[in-house]
């Protein structure tokens, strides 16, 4: 295997590992606007993704410094290209960060709505626009001889690629689903099972409709490849885990389908990374934008060092915040709000704190 190749699995392996990840993160920051039935089952909502949200977002980073570094080409043509959305991701990026902060810094019901519609959108936003881009980078933009991009913004808008929005924002959905299950206890639980079977079963529509669109609508042939096969058989077992109150399995099996749907992604465009509509001459691929041998050797190194640390770190993190949250007891009063970086309630005995940063 070519080290330019293997550069583009270990990309691929950052971007499922962000969808994955960022997609329950995403998925409770836009459900607990709705969701919850007071103020104390949103903060239950926000804290039990309070610890993770920064760690998750490191994936992102580096999936594109991977790409930054182990295609420059790619990197450059990219960017370019989705110049302004990539400025309103990092805008959505920037006020979830900081809803997550200051939330609970003032005690004003208007100031809390603020950020919790802050969070909501910055959510929503992100898994939608990271979703066109891999949508349009399959579809296929003008590009020229320079791999420069000749469209205009609108021009980034295709339909295929706003599907794919689409269908990363509802797996997104679904993944938020069925982790809030997995973290909470009673009614609550009960509550987030209903809504991830409903959201499963309307996911596995959409990802059915996003693999016929791939295979027919871009023409690449009747027969789906193996991780679209996998895509849609485990969007299905998670909404039917979910019907039957199986939270733990119903959150791998959306997992799973997460890998599925953003792994086929990937398989379509190889050995391509952005298709020109202009000449297939022109397309971007991974050995027209890769970076020199010794370079790619150097990276290979540093990841084979540091990666499984960065993975036995993050899972000892998922480890420690591992319990359920529940809400204060029965007659137990939410204590005042103040400056500390404490926003969890008074959850009752056995539970985890999940206190936010």
């Amino acid at each position: 295997m070519h080290l330019s190749t293997l550069w583009f699995l270990i990309d691929g392996i950052f971007w499922i590992g962000f969808f994955i990840l960022e997609g329950f993160d995403f998925g409770v920051g836009m459900l607990h606007s709705f969701v919850a039935k007071d103020d104390t089952e949103r903060r239950i909502a926000v804290n039990s993704i309070g610890p993770l949200w920064d760690g998750n977002e490191v994936w992102l980073i580096v999936a594109g410094a991977v790409i930054f570094a182990a295609f420059p080409g790619w990197y450059a043509t990219m960017f370019s290209t989705f110049y302004l959305a990539l400025v309103v991701v990092l805008l959505a990026l920037l006020i979830r960060g900081v809803a997550f902060e200051y939330q609970r810094k003032i005690d004003d019901p208007r100031w809390r709505a603020t950020f919790t519609w802050f969070l909501t959108i910055g959510s929503a936003l992100i898994p939608l626009l990271v979703g066109v881009a891999f949508g349009d980078m399959l579809h296929g933009l003008p590009i020229d001889k320079a791999h420069n991009y000749t469209g205009n913004f609108f021009g980034l808008l295709t339909l295929y690629g706003l599907y794919t929005g689409v269908t990363m924002l509802v797996m997104c959905l679904l993944m938020g689903a069925t982790y809030l299950a997995l973290k909470t206890t009673g009614d609550y639980h009960d509550r987030m099972l209903r809504l991830a079977g409903t959201i499963g079963w309307v996911a596995a529509v959409v990802v059915w409709g996003f693999v016929t669109w791939t295979h027919l609508g871009l023409g690449n042939g009747f027969i789906p490849n193996p991780l679209e096969v996998l895509a849609v058989l485990a969007v299905i077992a998670a909404a039917w885990l979910a019907n039957v109150k199986s939270d733990g399995w119903a959150f791998a099996a959306a997992a799973i389908a997460i890998v599925g749907v953003v792994g086929s992604l990937l398989a379509e465009l190889y050995p391509r990374v952005m298709v020109s509509t202009t000449s297939a001459a022109y397309n971007l691929t991974v050995a027209n934008t890769a970076s020199p041998s010794y370079t790619l050797k150097v990276m290979t190194v540093v990841a084979v060092i540091f990666f499984p640390v960065v993975l036995v770190y993050q899972g000892w993190s998922y480890h420690v915040f591992r319990a359920r949250l529940s809400a204060p007891r029965s007659g137990g009063a939410v204590p005042p709000v103040d400056d500390s970086n404490s926003p969890a309630p008074d959850l009752a005995p056995g539970t985890s704190t999940a206190v936010g940063p």
